[in-house]
């Protein structure tokens, strides 16, 4: 079970995008990456098709690796841990000690 889920937001903490924020579009729990809104952007060229009449070339979001984000809580970048909440598992920031969801 992955730290992050989407609509979380989150901060990167590695790579070309760091310390940039964006949204999470997108988990991937097999492969263990999230695509966040706006960051590590890669050009596809696309083939002209129904949908896309035109084809060419369009940016898009690219997957990062789970482990260079950061779960952001109250406007800081925090780790997620996990505990038990009478008879349900839940998510909490353990900068603060709050439940997350």
């Amino acid at each position: 079970m992955l730290k992050i889920k989407k609509g979380d937001t989150v901060k990167v903490i590695a790579g070309k995008d760091k310390d940039k924020e964006g949204k999470v579009i997108a988990v991937n729990a097999k492969k263990n990456t999230v695509t966040v809104e706006g960051i590590n952007m890669v050009t596809k060229h696309t083939k002209p098709s129904m949908a896309n009449q035109a084809g060419g070339i369009v940016q898009q979001e690219g997957p990062i690796d789970v482990s260079n984000v950061m779960y952001v809580h109250k406007g800081a970048a925090t780790r997620v841990g996990f505990k038990m909440d009478g008879d349900k598992k839940v998510r909490f920031a353990k900068s603060t000690g709050e439940v997350i969801d």
